[in-house]
């Protein structure tokens, strides 16, 4: 019997700061080659949305996530993501488990852009704003809260953003403006708009993009990421899928210029250089951090009540 971990399993099953631990882990094992990631798959739906297979191997499992992303689907009454992550015993082969691939993604997607801005961002105290008060905006502020820092939501549904700042005991920023200028921010939108044009980042700010995870996607213009210190989760894929490949495509950033978080994570690269200096982190989302997300609920299977299937 394998157990399946509904949305709600996997909520209770891994906490924030968990989440935000098993990822720095998974980012470390991935930087020294003890975990592996064969490419994303991208099957594209457009202008619908897309279909993607993610696959890793690590910590003597693997996991396959086949997730959806349709941006358009809340106008529908339908979630933006759906799907299953699968995890199997990497020596026998052996499922062992089925997770919903929404909860696991907004777990690794908010650890992910909350470990960045905490290892790239200033060593203050600062308040934090995420723009995009979604399902993985949500995460992300959830995250930053339960690090102990005070968190600003802004959205472009004001009634959503009050709902989740209501929820988690955050507050809402009075304008969007308001929010890209905090010190710290994460963007969680479909993105389809570029939310920092040039110019607009401040001396030592430091941003987590994390919305332009496809093809044709940007949060940021081509000019204001140029002038920034620029991190990524994998450079092979967010030079493919990210806000690197249109930087790329413009000849105005190198491999040369851009360090993977996990390099800096396991000290073997430098992170932010002063206190004025600008980060920005290019997340397209890694196989490797469902992988670590799974394998953290897996070890609370037995306090929950699981329903199971047979296979």
């Amino acid at each position: 019997m394998v157990p399946i971990f509904e949305g709600r399993h996997v909520e209770a099953a891994v906490s924030s700061e968990r989440a935000l631990e098993a990822v720095r882990e998974a980012f470390v094992a991935y930087h020294r080659g003890e975990w592996t990631m064969p490419p994303k798959v991208y099957v594209p739906a457009y202008p619908a949305g897309d279909f993607r297979a993610m696959p890793a191997l690590g910590a003597g499992h693997a996991a396959l996530k086949w997730v959806t992303s349709f941006p358009g689907n809340p106008e529908r009454g339908l979630p933006t993501v759906t799907g299953l992550v699968l995890l199997s015993d990497a020596s026998n082969g052996s499922l062992l488990a089925v997770l919903d691939a929404a909860a696991v993604t907004a777990l690794r997607t908010g650890a992910a852009a909350v470990l960045a801005a905490e290892t790239l961002g200033r060593a203050d105290g600062a308040p934090a704003a995420v723009v995009g008060a979604g399902v993985n905006g949500r995460a992300a502020a959830r995250t930053f809260l339960a690090r102990g820092r005070e968190v600003a939501l802004w959205d472009v549904d004001e009634r959503r953003a009050e709902d989740a700042a209501s929820e988690l005991g955050a507050s809402v920023a009075a304008t969007r403006e308001e929010a890209l200028r905090a010190d710290l921010v994460v963007t969680m939108t479909p993105g389809h708009e570029v939310l920092f044009p040039p110019g607009s980042l401040q001396p030592g700010q430091h941003v987590s993009l994390m919305g332009a995870d496809g093809p044709g996607k940007a949060e940021i213009a081509v000019e204001e990421l140029s002038r920034t210190h620029v991190f990524c989760d994998d450079w092979e894929q967010a030079s493919h899928n990210g806000e690197l490949v249109h930087a790329i495509e413009a000849g105005v950033v190198e491999r040369s210029q851009v360090t993977e978080l996990g390099a800096v994570l396991a000290g073997d690269a430098g992170g932010r250089r002063s206190e004025d200096e600008i980060t920005t982190f290019d997340s397209t989302g890694l196989a490797i951090q469902d992988l670590a997300i799974a394998l953290a609920a897996l070890e609370r299977a037995g306090e929950l009540d699981l329903p199971s299937i047979a296979v």
